[in-house]
């Protein structure tokens, strides 16, 4: 490997669960190895907007829970990206402590508590509902998927400049484990002829 610190580019949408296991993974590698790691939002309902083949159930849903993006999106035109990691923490902490579907008054709330906690303007929080904040959300979203193509998902993580769908993990991988398996991925993405792993998931996330 590398000696040079990794350059992480991680975008996410706060209510995705699988966003919330690799952005804590990040962390835990952070906390170990060198890293240039910078966090940006995307969007689940952009990721499927024009998407045929959308369960109505799963569109109705994230329709419904399109709000905390536009906040993040807000928060990062307003404040930097380089406030995200801090607000989006304080703001998953009130939701991901167990794997369940997250109502929109529930996501309003975890909002609200971010935003106390992380000291940052109370009328960020406006942005939940305001259709103007897709313009800065689609600049983001768009940086972050247009280089993975048509089978971008979330997260969406660019390591040292090569972007692809995912890591989606299940659970958190913790201490040294989480090392190696950071280190396998940017091993993948410095090989240019490599693109796809893939398995079905056969039981819901895990947040501890």
């Amino acid at each position: 490997m590398s000696s040079r610190p990794a350059v992480v580019d991680f975008w996410f949408d706060p209510v995705c669960p699988y966003s919330w296991t690799a952005s804590r993974w990040l962390h835990e590698v952070e906390r170990r190895i060198s890293l240039d790691l910078r966090f940006h939002v995307m969007s689940l309902y952009l990721l499927n907007e024009h998407r045929t083949d959308v369960a109505p159930g799963y569109r109705a849903n994230i329709e419904a829970t399109r709000g905390p993006s536009r906040v993040m999106a807000a928060v990062g035109a307003r404040c930097g990206d380089e406030v995200l990691p801090a607000f989006y923490a304080a703001f998953g902490a009130e939701l991901f402590d167990r794997w369940r579907y997250h109502t929109p008054m529930e996501l309003r709330h975890a909002i609200e508590i971010a935003l106390l906690l992380t000291e940052l303007p109370p009328d960020l929080a406006l942005a939940f509902d305001d259709p103007e904040a897709d313009v800065e959300l689609r600049r983001s979203h768009d940086a972050g998927v247009a280089p993975v193509g048509g089978d971008a998902g979330t997260p969406t993580t660019h390591i040292d400049g090569v972007a692809f769908f995912g890591p989606v993990l299940n659970s958190i991988p913790r201490g040294e484990d989480a090392v190696r398996v950071f280190e396998g991925a940017r091993l993948l993405a410095g090989y240019p002829e490599f693109f796809e792993l893939k398995r079905t998931r056969q039981r819901p996330p895990v947040f501890t």
